[in-house]
């Protein structure tokens, strides 16, 4: 007779699994800032792929790199010395195109001062890196670093790629809804700024072009944006029409 005792523990991290994707899933319709989604995607690494204890989100800046989350500290200090040798899991993932891979630090030579730092000054004995290609763009890498050697393995290189493919998607939208709302205030400003010229026009007569020259030097005199000045003109006259 087939055993029909469910395995708990497989339940449980199916369950956890479920409940991590669910709150990353909320932040990206939420439509939160990038910080918030790096740090979130930081943090769930662990409780979503196996074998992993840290986890760091490097982007590229300028011809380096900076860490843009970590889930602790360690994950942090990797990450400076990546960037201190210039090689490591991140470094060689965002410049390749599949996932970087080391089970075994302490038997690794592809990054061998790199595994000499970390091995001498962190617990970290394993690695991998995920490149994140963001709206067709290489921006940087997603970090999993294990603390037991052999942990990370092919299971945890699958998640960690689903993963890295969620994060993608998660900060393409977040740029998505950072530009629309750009767009967005940047059409009210447009509005106010209308509405504010039409006024200067009609009350003192003056042209298009007189008004709108106003309108920049009050902003300059001030050092107020141009925007604001045109919302004041608009609600000082809404205030003497009541």
């Amino acid at each position: 007779m087939p055993d029909t005792v469910p395995d708990t523990t497989r339940s449980q991290a199916v369950g956890k699994s479920a409940v991590t994707f669910a709150t990353l899933a909320d932040l990206l319709y939420a439509g939160q800032d990038f910080g918030q989604v790096h740090q979130a995607i930081c943090d769930a690494a662990p409780l979503l792929v196996e074998g992993c204890q840290h986890a760091s989100l490097m982007l590229r800046q300028g011809s380096g790199y900076v860490t843009a989350a970590a889930s602790d500290d360690v994950a942090a200090r990797v990450d400076e010395f990546e960037r201190v040798e210039n090689e490591g899991p991140c470094v060689d993932a965002i410049v390749s195109d599949t996932p970087q891979f080391e089970t075994d630090l302490s038997t690794s030579s592809q990054w061998p001062r790199l595994s000499r730092r970390v091995l001498a000054e962190t617990p970290v004995r394993g690695a991998a890196g995920f490149r994140l290609v963001i709206l067709g763009r290489k921006v940087g890498a997603l970090d999993l670093f294990s603390d037991t050697p052999g942990a990370l393995n092919t299971t945890s290189v699958e998640q960690g790629i689903m993963l890295a493919s969620f994060a993608a998607v998660a900060l393409a939208a977040v740029h998505e809804h950072l530009e629309a709302e750009t767009l967005r205030a940047g059409l009210v400003s447009n509005r106010e700024i209308g509405k504010a010229v039409g006024l200067l026009m009609a009350f003192h007569n003056i042209s298009e072009t007189q008004a709108m020259e106003i309108l920049r030097t009050t902003s300059q005199d001030m050092n107020i944006k141009l925007a604001t000045v045109a919302q004041e003109i608009v609600a000082h006259h809404h205030r003497k029409m009541t």
